[in-house]
């Protein structure tokens, strides 16, 4: 569905003309029917790919193709619906005539027009507020019915940059609900997002973007299977504290909360010694639970890894 080959985008600024490099030899691959999304902090190149793929701006070489197609191609286009970070909606509309008029410029007429916003308004949830001006909407609202704008000419590719910046919690889970629908309906989805959390619970697979690089790229299980369990937290109960000490020995963290003792250790291997502890000392276990590496803990990492000075530098 999408294919970058070395995308490098540079850009000069300022008065002394100085280069800075937004994009440096993007690889990427997107398959089609799957939910893909593209990490990295501020400034590490996720809208200047996204602006690159729609045509916005060129790259300064390599190449990408949207449907094994070239970029310009203009058949490409009508099969696209994108959305922005910080789009740009004119507010004296009401949510019918802004869908109205983005229905018009696809050739969207009539009837057939009339049914398919009636569609949209549905399934954004804005069917009660269609004769609302836009600059009444909330946050919220706004990105819903610039989803229902995204949609409007049934894209086959649906891109969406930080979709749920912004959002509270409903309004998050509103977005992803309809991320998998779309997915349920074939198509594509590549979005950016800051919210690893969201970002872990829908997609297929991740891209992982610093400073203009590709550090990782792949299945979200796989990715996180690489770094294993991260810790393990054990509960105990009705210890003596001969038996208590031993354990907060043993463990590289523990909190006591009344009768019970909350344990946490680094490494899965003291969890053994420390149930034969536990047993020997006639303690209770009240649980025993194993904490994976999260995709927060990876996206750490990488991020971290990439900002530490090299040897001899500061």
């Amino acid at each position: 569905m999408i294919i970058c080959e070395q995308l490098t985008k540079r850009f000069v600024v300022g008065l002394r003309q100085r280069k800075v490099t937004a994009l440096e030899g993007l690889d990427l691959e997107v398959r089609a029917g799957e939910i893909f999304s593209f990490l990295g902090p501020n400034g590490s190149g996720k809208t200047t790919t996204m602006k690159i793929l729609m045509g916005l701006i060129y790259p300064t070489s390599g190449r990408a193709r949207l449907f094994d197609r070239p970029l310009g191609d203009v058949d490409v286009k009508r099969q696209i619906g994108f959305l922005p970070e910080s789009p740009y909606f004119y507010d004296y509309l009401t949510a019918q005539e802004f869908l109205t008029f983005y229905g018009q410029l696809f050739g969207q007429r009539g009837d057939a027009l009339k049914r398919r916003i009636d569609e949209l308004l549905v399934l954004v949830g804005l069917v009660e507020s269609r004769s609302l001006r836009l600059r009444r909407f909330s946050k919220g609202m706004l990105q819903r019915v610039g989803l229902a704008q995204v949609l409007i000419n049934d894209p086959m590719l649906v891109m969406l940059d930080e979709p749920m910046s912004g959002l509270d919690p409903i309004g998050r889970k509103e977005i992803r609900d309809l991320i998998l629908h779309l997915k349920e309906r074939g198509k594509t989805i590549f979005f950016s997002s800051h919210i690893l959390s969201d970002v872990e619970m829908i997609c297929d697979r991740v891209a992982i973007i610093v400073k203009g690089r590709l550090k990782e790229v792949g299945r979200v299980d796989e990715l996180l299977g690489r770094y294993g369990v991260k810790s393990v937290e054990m509960v105990v109960d009705g210890v003596n504290e001969s038996t208590a000490a031993r354990l907060r020995g043993m463990a590289a963290k523990a909190v006591v909360n009344g009768a019970q003792t909350l344990l946490v250790f680094e490494q899965e291997t003291m969890v053994n010694d420390a149930l034969a502890v536990l047993q020997a000392g006639g303690g209770r276990l009240v649980s025993l639970v194993r904490q994976k590496s999260s995709l927060e803990d990876l996206f750490i990492k990488e991020v971290a890894g990439d900002r530490a000075p090299a040897p001899g530098r500061r």
